[in-house]
């Protein structure tokens, strides 16, 4: 309430929660009422949460007729209220999670997910430090055709990928500027952002800390503040996994270390390699990365991007300071060695691709996992196991996957295997353009 206190320009507010899409659902109210909603909360019916892409309930979703459709209790997180700097008139976000009547956690919420893998790091006297890199197209979606959006400062169009270019960065200074001072407002660590390789394309990394749950708030936060600054710019910004088909497509690769409750970084030995527990932690994400992919490739389009020989990984494997991994072990001092993480789309609910690769983490340190040696040279020409090809076989090796019941609850578990497969039904009644239509904004 103090915030709203500080800002009596704004009247009215909008809360949401994440859904299982990583789409915000939620409500608009005149500020005035937020002491209410402050104490009380407000209701949406858990079948919100468990909507497909289209915004629809899921047929035959026992969340829906058959229980009588009923609410859930939707309560603010810790963030608490946030300035929307996108929107025209003063607005405040309250993100809110979902809870049963009697105040326990509901499991078919994506945020409550990865507070449960969390709580696991805690019970081991472990905290995880986490960091993502978001890349995203600026896109100029106003016609039939995708084309890259035109400079505010020049009004031209590049037509080709520029890696590293401080020209192209340059091009975008006045929404890259805007977009880096909203991310001040909301308190987003936003920090560098680079150019890509696809037309238009960008990575900004957010800095690294050490509370999961706030890194995954501010990734979802990213994505929606992102979207939402460049639409006031003219043109769309997308997460959308492979918008080009000649292009490469836009990950969210996650690093990650962890730490013993007194500050020492368990992946730290002193030296390069690492330590036993970071071998174990590796290798016990390995082991869920088959059954992961459904969350890390949640959509028709995912699939576009995780093809040879186009800067995403396919084999299942990990190196040491090689962008050719599905995990890498990038160079650093030693008491910043981490685990990079590179299978996820742009597309992802960062709740649960966090819970996911943390969850299968400390899985492998628990059971003293060990991987297979790590490879040198390019993954794309090694024998290794590949990551599931194409959505069916992803959703049924989430379906059939242990360590994905090890680390999420069955009720989301269930929920999400209606949910993709109602999405995989309906997908395929859609033509090319439809489908970028449809993926464009929502993910």
């Amino acid at each position: 309430m103090e915030w709203l206190r500080q800002h009596p320009d704004v009247k009215t507010i909008r809360v949401a929660a994440a859904d299982l899409n990583g789409v915000a659902r939620g409500k608009r109210m005149p500020a005035r009422f937020a002491p209410k909603l402050m104490e009380e909360g407000t209701k949406f019916p858990y079948s919100v949460l468990n909507l497909d892409i289209w915004g629809e309930d899921i047929d035959d979703s026992p969340l829906v007729f058959e229980s009588g459709d009923p609410d859930g209790l939707l309560l603010p997180t810790e963030r608490g209220f946030l300035p929307m700097p996108w929107l025209d008139a003063p607005t405040a976000l309250l993100p809110l999670w979902m809870f049963h009547p009697d105040g326990s956690p509901y499991d078919g919420d994506p945020r409550q997910a990865l507070a449960r893998v969390v709580a696991r790091y805690k019970a081991a006297g472990l905290v995880p430090v986490v960091a993502t890199e978001l890349e995203f197209f600026l896109i100029d979606d106003s016609g039939r055709q995708l084309r890259v959006a035109p400079s505010p400062r020049s009004g031209k169009r590049r037509t080709g990928g520029e890696v590293l270019s401080l020209r192209a960065l340059d091009a975008f200074d006045q929404y890259f500027t805007s977009l880096y001072d909203a991310c001040e407002m909301m308190d987003i660590p936003a920090d560098t952002s680079i150019s890509e390789a696809g037309p238009g394309q960008f990575e900004i990394n957010l800095m690294h800390q050490a509370d999961p749950m706030k890194a995954a708030d501010d990734t979802w936060l990213f994505k929606m503040l992102v979207k939402g600054v460049a639409r006031s710019y003219g043109f769309a910004a997308s997460f959308m996994a492979k918008p080009y088909d000649a292009w490469p497509g836009s990950g969210m690769h996650m690093h990650f270390s962890i730490l013993t409750e007194d500050g020492r970084n368990i992946f730290d030995n002193g030296g390069e390699e690492g330590t036993e527990q970071l071998r174990h932690a590796v290798a016990g994400c390995l082991r869920a990365m088959p059954g992961s992919t459904l969350l890390f490739a949640p959509h028709e389009n995912s699939y576009d991007r995780l093809v040879p020989n186009a800067h995403a990984p396919t084999g299942i494997g990990w190196a040491y300071e090689n962008r050719t991994a599905a995990i890498r072990i990038p160079s650093s001092s030693p008491k910043a060695r981490r685990i990079e993480h590179r299978v996820a789309g742009g597309d992802v609910n960062p709740y649960l691709t966090v819970a996911a690769i943390l969850g299968a983490a400390l899985d492998g340190i628990e059971d003293r996992l060990e991987p297979p040696a790590p490879f040198k040279g390019n993954a794309y020409d090694k024998k290794l196991d590949q990551l599931p090809g194409d959505w069916g076989s992803a959703i049924e090796a989430f379906d059939k996957c242990s360590e994905i019941r090890r680390i999420f609850p069955e009720h989301l578990i269930d929920n999400y295997l209606m949910t993709k497969r109602q999405e995989l039904h309906y997908m395929a009644e859609l033509t090319d353009e439809e489908t970028v239509e449809l993926y464009l904004d929502t993910v």
